[in-house]
């Protein structure tokens, strides 16, 4: 790669993306770049895998997820709870935008120690606030934006649906307690600093490139390897999100003033059943087998949530229900392994 004069660099608009080669970073970094709200996105990432690339049926899709954008992006390698590596990036780019979205992925992982999930959501999230802070005091610089990734988990069981913001907070696991603490960080040291900070709660993001063992991916994985796939409660249900309306949240929270100093949900809006999933999956794999289960009481019991002050403020309305995104999930199965999956 040439290397861009600094000069050139305060001319040119940036978003850095923490995470940048995960799931959901991947694709707001897409967004980002089809609405040409930036000239570069720098992608901060680790290469880190949360599952093992030696079970069965692992696919890294970290390639597939920046193909064709390769020009548009640059890829730096490090971790956001390291000071220096955030130092050198927002002093060398200055980016108009920065997106918080690394950390521990997998809400599902019940051997989670504390200070894991301190690492990935508390540690990152101080160190980007406080160094945006130092550097307003000592150049000028900020952001127009911070947009912090938390998640439905931080409400816990769900006391009312549908829940929107002011719904109580009462996580009961470590992936939802550093969520909230992430959150709360975000807040104090925003109004501490200056800074124009927004915080997103996404839930049940589901798509192509999953590769992290969320929920809709095994079900996924079990179904093109025709394995029984395990349903954890007849009635569990959640508010599935097709990835791209994730990121389409992402970015309308990035532009519009009244979403500064503020809280939103970024999900579909309504609930499905975890057989209502599994069912849709049938008619791309008409051989499916399934078992109900026992509900997993580790994970909190959730529902739909409202997106009533995202679609008020941002003008956000999704534009994937279950069916279309399953659908769009399953034209890229059938491209990247026709021969392997020939179910589909």
């Amino acid at each position: 790669m040439i290397p861009i004069p600094a000069r050139s660099r305060r001319l040119m608009r940036y978003a850095l993306i923490t995470g940048g080669l995960g799931f959901i970073g991947s694709f707001v970094a897409r967004r980002l770049i089809k609405e040409d709200r930036v000239d570069k996105v720098i992608l901060l990432d680790h290469y880190g895998r949360y599952t093992s690339s030696t079970r069965e049926g692992f696919v890294d899709y970290r390639r597939l997820r920046i193909k064709g954008i390769e020009d548009s992006i640059i890829i730096e390698r490090g971790e956001p709870r390291y000071h220096s590596v955030l130092y050198q990036l927002i002093h060398k780019y200055h980016p108009k935008f920065i997106f918080h979205l690394a950390a521990l992925p997998l809400a599902k992982i019940k051997n989670l120690t504390t200070q894991e999930g301190l690492e990935g959501s508390v540690v990152s999230t101080s160190n980007i606030l406080e160094l945006i802070g130092m550097m307003k005091q000592e150049t000028g610089y900020e952001p127009e934006r911070f947009i912090y990734a938390s998640s439905s988990m931080v409400y816990g069981d769900f006391i009312k649906e549908p829940a929107d913001e002011s719904h109580p907070t009462n996580p009961k696991e470590i992936y939802g307690t550093m969520k909230l603490l992430g959150e709360e960080l975000t807040r104090g040291l925003s109004r501490f600093y200056g800074i124009k900070s927004t915080i997103i709660r996404p839930s049940a993001v589901y798509g192509p490139t999953d590769m992290n063992r969320r929920v809709s991916q095994i079900f996924v994985e079990k179904a093109m390897k025709n394995e029984t796939i395990c349903i954890h409660g007849e009635e569990e249900a959640l508010d599935f999100t097709y990835v791209k309306d994730i990121a389409k949240g992402f970015v309308l929270a990035s532009e519009h003033e009244a979403a500064i100093g503020e809280t939103f949900n970024i999900t579909y809006g309504k609930a499905r059943t975890l057989l209502d999933f599994v069912l849709i999956l049938k008619q791309y794999f008409t051989e499916i087998k399934y078992e109900i289960v026992p509900r997993d009481t580790f994970r909190p019991k959730r529902g739909t949530l409202s997106v009533e002050k995202a679609n008020k403020l941002l003008s956000y309305t999704p534009d994937y229900d279950l069916e279309s995104g399953i659908a769009e999930y399953m034209a890229f199965i059938r491209e990247h392994h026709p021969e392997r999956y020939a179910q589909t």
